[in-house]
């Protein structure tokens, strides 16, 4: 979809690389993100600060809204002027997008994830994902993996009023209207496209399966998309719809959030990094708040956040490049990251046992589901289109 902005630019970027120093010493870096609410600048300090120790200097540029929309718009305005950023957050095929343009070559990052064994550090799908010149050199490196189709919840309103997580749709169109009719908000939501896109996601997985999601989604199928189950998706949509408040439209997720923490609302269905505003709060899994997967037959959308790295000329921004990519995939920046951000770390190595229950239970669904063709990726996150 980028295609034909990134054809007026390409002719702009540098084609030829640049050897780094071993120690990619005094590396800089201009790094474009959309990461700026409370959790999200929380987790990113993190790679900031790790960077700094290691020498480099960084330039922050967050652009914030519309789940990274905003961010998009201004890094294709920065690639069409031939001034592209060191590097800037991404996701899914749009990285392979941005190759075939021309403006990632020559791959800077492609040595260090040779000398650090990427491959054997992600699991293939996720590696493929970090992929250009047809899948075969690292230009992207990747942070964690989101899980899409949680429920949030307010332990303290289910628990007044005597309600559990619901394992199924009918439970908890159950629950909203026994909320509802209490003058509790059952469902905090935003009406933002991508926020609407995720909730819709969710609910396609649960009503219609994992084979259907793969069909409507990933293979595009037409009778999928028209047939009687997305029926039903639109007619559980309604419903949820129904259980919101009037405040909905345009509200952002951190906002929707804070809502289910307030006890405001009861219910929130978003992806794991609303678990790093309840951890930013101080709030606890299972006894302040309840997180539960949304319901369905053991399906998994899956979200990879990823910084790209850019064609860059001069030996100091080549090294900062270089020194980023380390940083990211480093084993004790992608454990302390996550656990900020309230997902799981990319790499495979990386030990579980001082995360919560919820980044537990999300690790070990990823197996289960990888194993039983339950891990799809989302496309309200830009991972399956």
């Amino acid at each position: 979809m980028y295609k034909q902005v990134l054809k007026l630019s390409a002719g702009f970027l540098l084609a030829t690389g640049m050897a780094a120093s071993p120690a990619f010493a005094g590396g800089e870096a201009e790094v474009l993100h959309w990461w700026t609410s409370g959790g999200e600048a929380k987790a990113l300090q993190v790679l900031k600060d790790d960077f700094a120790k290691k020498g480099g200097s960084w330039k922050d540029m967050p652009v914030a809204g519309g789940g990274g929309d905003a961010a998009n718009v201004t890094l294709k305005a920065r690639i069409v002027s031939g001034d592209p950023p060191t590097a800037s957050q991404i996701k899914g095929p749009t990285i392979q997008e941005y190759d075939e343009e021309g403006v990632v070559a020559p791959y800077h990052i492609h040595d260090v994830a040779t000398a650090e064994n990427w491959d054997s550090l992600l699991s293939a799908q996720v590696a493929n994902h970090m992929k250009c010149d047809g899948f075969t050199k690292y230009c992207a490196a990747p942070v964690n993996i989101h899980r899409i189709d949680w429920f949030w919840a307010n332990k303290k309103v289910l628990d007044a009023h005597g309600l559990k997580m619901p394992t199924s749709w009918d439970e908890f169109n159950a629950a909203a209207s026994k909320l509802q009719a209490a003058g509790i908000i059952p469902f905090a939501h935003g009406g933002q496209p991508w926020q609407d896109a995720t909730v819709f996601e969710a609910v396609m997985l649960g009503i219609g399966g994992n084979e259907f999601y793969q069909k409507a989604i990933v293979e595009l199928d037409m009778d999928a998309l028209s047939g009687s189950t997305m029926v039903k998706v639109f007619d559980q949509m309604r419903k949820l719809q129904g259980f919101t408040d009037k405040g909905m439209p345009g509200r952002d997720w951190n906002v929707a959030t804070g809502m289910v923490m307030s006890g405001k609302a009861a219910f929130q269905i978003m992806g794991d990094w609303a678990k790093g505003e309840f951890s930013n709060a101080g709030l606890k899994p299972g006894i302040d708040f309840y997180c539960l997967p949304t319901p369905s037959n053991h399906g998994y959308l899956y979200n990879v956040d990823s910084f790209i790295f850019y064609g860059m000329k001069g030996k100091s921004k080549v090294d900062g490049q270089k020194m980023l990519a380390s940083s990211i995939m480093g084993k004790n920046f992608q454990k302390i990251f996550n656990i900020y951000k309230g997902s799981i770390p990319a790499r495979l190595d990386v030990p579980m046992d001082e995360f919560d229950m919820c980044a537990k239970g999300s690790a070990s669904d990823l197996k289960y589901s990888a194993m039983t063709g339950g891990l799809l990726p989302s496309f309200a996150h830009g991972m399956a289109l």
